[in-house]
């Protein structure tokens, strides 16, 4: 078995065009970089998934694009909820993207209901997206089927969605499938403004993540691993400790047969295990197969590369628990300048609508 390594339409009303500038995120943000921007919403704790998929690819490009994460809260509101967790949630989830190596010099890090532009320009929006629009998002159909009483705010929130990502005149948007959407609703409310009232929005495009980076359930390999499952006993959280981890990985759903082969159509359970371990190692699924020779040596293998990836983060998480006033200090930092960078876009839109300044 060869060693590897881990890896770390209607015509403008307006006659008048509102200028848009553009201010950077970031203390030492890179001069001319893309703007992309990402939101993890804290209903749960961070799991494998959104380290792979979402929490990696922005540490990595944080140095040479301009980076904004933020906290969600106000999209947690959707659904039943405690207050107590989402407020828990939302400090721990700050704290393990800052132990995972966002850099709050260069990135930009807040809370979504530290700053009030976001629900301002959530309304303006409304008022240039259509009931129809909204009401045929995918995911609000399936989650109001299960609930007796549906919130308002589960039906607008893809225009809240669309107000976070064009608050900032972000150009990138990572996605994955769910996500899809919502995005073009975003593109197809920020194009038909630009036709309406004069240019301006910057009509964001998506960015999609690897196949690697669609991690799944451990105990149903044909679902995707979440923050918010049925159960915990098929997701990988981030904070899990080492024990945990391996009794996890032991008991992953494997596939019939004996070998090893990477075959996601007949063999999801194993493909998943090695899309995990290449994922760790930066390697490719398919060639990784050819390394192990049982089951058990597979999943000896992905336990060891999961826990090298996550006792880092593990460990520094610690450290910052223990300073709480750090975290909040950051992220209050970035709620200051996030108002500060976002004012010119909700002046613009209020200018472009006709109201009065």
């Amino acid at each position: 078995m060869t060693p590897r390594t881990p890896v770390g339409t209607t015509g403008p009303v307006s006659t008048t065009t509102p200028t848009r500038t553009t201010t950077p995120v970031g203390t030492h943000t890179p001069a001319g970089g893309v703007r992309r921007i990402t939101g993890l919403k804290p209903t749960g704790h961070l799991q494998l998934g959104n380290l792979i998929g979402a929490i990696r690819p922005i540490v990595a490009t944080q140095y040479r694009a301009e980076t904004i994460v933020f906290l969600a809260d106000l999209h947690a509101l959707t659904v039943p909820h405690q207050p107590a967790q989402i407020r828990a949630l939302t400090l721990e989830q700050a704290t393990v993207l800052l132990a995972a190596g966002l850099d709050p010099d260069r990135a930009l890090l807040y809370v979504q209901s530290h700053v009030p532009q976001h629900t301002e320009l959530h309304y303006l929006l409304e008022s240039s997206t259509s009931y129809g629009e909204a009401r045929r998002m995918i995911q609000f159909r399936e989650k109001s089927a299960n609930q007796q009483q549906v919130r308002l705010s589960l039906l607008s929130y893809p225009v809240l969605m669309a107000a976070d990502i064009l608050l900032h005149d972000a150009q990138e948007v990572p996605v994955g499938d769910d996500q899809n959407q919502h995005l073009e609703l975003t593109r197809a409310v920020a194009t038909r403004f630009n036709a309406r009232y004069g240019d301006t929005f910057t009509v964001p495009r998506a960015v999609h993540p690897t196949v690697s980076a669609r991690v799944m359930d451990l105990t149903d390999p044909t679902a995707k691993m979440g923050k918010t499952n049925d159960s915990d006993a098929g997701t990988i959280f981030l904070l899990d400790p080492p024990d945990v981890i391996r009794r996890k990985v032991q008991r992953a759903v494997t596939d019939p047969g004996r070998t090893v082969e990477y075959d996601p159509e007949r063999r999801p359970g194993v493909a998943n295990l090695l899309d995990i371990l290449a994922a760790c190692l930066g390697a490719s699924p398919t060639a990784l197969a050819a390394d192990y020779g049982s089951y058990a040596q597979l999943k000896a293998a992905v336990i060891e590369a999961v826990e090298a990836m996550l006792r880092p983060i593990r460990l520094r998480h610690d450290e910052l628990a223990r300073d709480p006033g750090y975290v909040r200090r950051v992220l209050a930092d970035g709620a200051d300048r996030a108002r500060e960078s976002t004012a010119d876009t909700v002046h613009r839109t209020r200018r472009a609508m006709g109201l009065l300044l």
